[in-house]
């Protein structure tokens, strides 16, 4: 069994290398010090277990798992975390563990042999436990590629039948979700201009007219401007005044 142990503190880090050396069939393969450096080792290491601290920089541990649950296999995770305040209940304990520091060895061996995978109904509780439901971070596969693009680099999420492109400082990537969930969970950030998009209020240059009732919003470092449909022109012009 191939374990990533991620953790911002070393001496947590240090403490499960510990314990993991004493337990039969376990094979450390990395540690990381925040969630995007776990996705970008997963690429490379392919581990089968996560032991994943919840509070860390960067990407914390509940962010890290709704990621990893949208892989096509996914590994198991085991939470591990100071804090009490994540109550076990949370959690499908059949399925995900949950390991209050400072963790000991039996209470690891007996989740690392029942260790089990995320799926969609847990994946679903993560976004509602987590203390931030806007994600910091949106993953997309490019090419048998992981790619890690922070939120606030992304320009606009564009809709495309049944896949959104996701316009970023860098490029575009796709995703498989829905414009509709987009909107809910990045409100504060993002805005609907049109049926098929949204824009990052912190790249909108300008909302320009473009002939007699049509409009486009002009963003930063974006070539092509997007369309605004005319029902809602009146509220974009409105946040946009209001300071965005």
């Amino acid at each position: 069994m191939k374990v990533l142990v991620v953790d911002d503190e070393l001496p947590a880090r240090v403490r499960l290398r510990g314990l993991l050396a004493g337990i039969a069939g376990c094979e450390m393969v990395g540690e990381a010090s925040n969630g995007r450096e776990a996705l970008e080792m997963w690429e490379t290491r392919q581990p089968d277990v996560l032991l994943l601290d919840i509070r860390m920089p960067v990407m914390d541990g509940l962010e890290t798992a709704r990621h990893l649950a949208a892989l096509d296999n996914p590994p198991a995770v085991i939470f591990t975390t100071a804090y009490e305040e994540f109550a076990v209940e949370a959690f499908d304990a059949r399925a995900i563990a949950y390991l209050l520091k400072p963790v000991r060895h039996e209470r690891l061996a007996a989740a690392l042999a029942n260790a089990g995978r995320l799926n969609r109904v847990q994946l679903n509780r993560l976004a509602t436990q987590s203390l931030h439901t806007a994600r910091r971070h949106i993953c997309a596969r490019l090419r048998d590629k992981l790619h890690v693009i922070a939120v606030e680099n992304i320009q606009c999420f564009i809709a495309d039948q049944k896949y959104v492109s996701v316009c970023h400082s860098q490029g575009e990537l796709l995703i498989d979700e829905s414009l509709k969930d987009l909107e809910v969970e990045f409100a504060e950030r993002f805005l609907r201009v049109h049926r098929n998009a949204l824009v990052a209020l912190a790249w909108v240059e300008s909302l320009k007219k473009v002939d007699e009732g049509h409009f486009c919003v002009c963003l930063r470092s974006r070539a092509e401007p997007v369309e605004v449909s005319r029902r809602l022109v009146a509220e974009v012009r409105e946040r946009l005044r209001a300071g965005r």
